[in-house]
């Protein structure tokens, strides 16, 4: 199948083909489109950002995005060498970027895994582990600051949609999220990914490998760990048997990121993840990007009554999250 016109031309422009080029449409992407391309050399994977992202409502967000993506891969693959595919180019004219091609059959992917009801803290610790020496490798260096001018491009595709959309659904609960919004928004530490999720995340043969750094910000790191945490949370209502493995996760990535926290209080850090892990929640139900598998009525009304409670009454610890969370389970 030929790819579209635009992702051809950038593929010319970074010199990787020339002429006709075949591939197949990859699925799984609201915000880009994805292709594998076969090349004479082997397949490689060439994303273009969308200016409206498949989802419901209406979820405009800037195609430059994709350049900062390409500058995130960098930074992550100098910080943790291995942890993202090999960068193969970048094309600002046509915002796509072209990457190393990751067999499906040695690299899983991790949502896959939790939906099989596959719970591996060891797993969860390694993400975490990652994670936190990208962001102290980059708050050590703040220069970095300098190539992610990205606040306009991260309130557009992570604050409005999921907080500040969840603020206009829940009026009582409006200051409490909008005040998130200005704590995330005022906090410029290191390189966040912006979108650490399970369906972004490979397990490789060497480890985790990230994906799909779009959100990608100088800000709060606090946003990356509190991401990934509210997926491990919210899996425990897609495959139930396992929720106690996935709160051994939750728990085993709390403690891994913590001990690689160096360029603040770990326990000032950990409060912010624990104050915005509600507001998530309660997005995955009530804001523009609903999480696809929390699906009965049971189950939103499940998530709504921990996100509400903690955003009423916030507590400084992700144990305390958990607890909450736990003691809604075994109702």
């Amino acid at each position: 199948m030929r790819p579209p016109e635009g992702i051809c031309d950038g593929l010319a422009r970074m010199g990787l083909a020339s002429g006709s080029v075949d591939g197949e449409a990859l699925t799984g992407g609201v915000s880009s489109d994805i292709w594998r391309i076969d090349l004479p050399a082997g397949p490689i994977v060439v994303k273009r950002a969308l200016a409206k992202l498949r989802v419901a409502a209406d979820w405009q967000a800037p195609v430059s995005r994709n350049r900062y993506e390409a500058r995130w891969m960098r930074r992550a693959a100098q910080a943790v060498p291995g942890c993202v595919p090999a960068l193969l180019g970048q094309d600002e004219e046509s915002g796509a970027l072209a990457m190393e091609f990751l067999d499906p059959g040695r690299y899983r992917l991790w949502k896959t895994a939790l939906r099989d009801g596959e719970a591996s803290p060891a797993f969860a610790a390694a993400v975490a582990g990652i994670l936190v020496r990208i962001h102290a490798a980059t708050a050590a260096d703040p220069t970095v600051a300098a190539d992610f001018p990205t606040d306009a491009i991260f309130y557009d595709i992570r604050l409005e949609p999921y907080l500040a959309a969840t603020a206009r659904a829940h009026p009582d609960r409006a200051d409490a999220l909008n005040a998130l919004i200005a704590t995330t928004a005022a906090t410029h530490r290191a390189l966040v990914h912006g979108d650490v999720s399970p369906k972004n995340i490979l397990i490789g043969p060497d480890g985790p490998v990230f994906l799909d750094a779009e959100c990608a910000w100088w800000g709060d790191p606090a946003f990356d760990l509190a991401f990934c945490l509210n997926h491990l949370l919210l899996k425990c209502l897609w495959t139930p048997a396992a929720a106690p493995g996935f709160l051994a996760c939750f728990a085993a990535m709390t403690a891994a990121y913590r001990a690689g926290v160096t360029w603040e209080d770990a326990a000032s850090l950990e409060a912010r993840v624990a104050h915005l892990l509600p507001g998530l929640l309660l997005a995955r139900v009530d804001g523009k990007s609903p999480a696809e598998y929390i699906t009965s009525d049971a189950a939103r009304a499940h998530v709504r009554h921990v996100a509400r409670a903690l955003l009423a009454a916030p507590v400084d610890t992700l144990g305390a999250v958990a607890d909450a969370w736990r003691g809604e389970l075994s109702r």
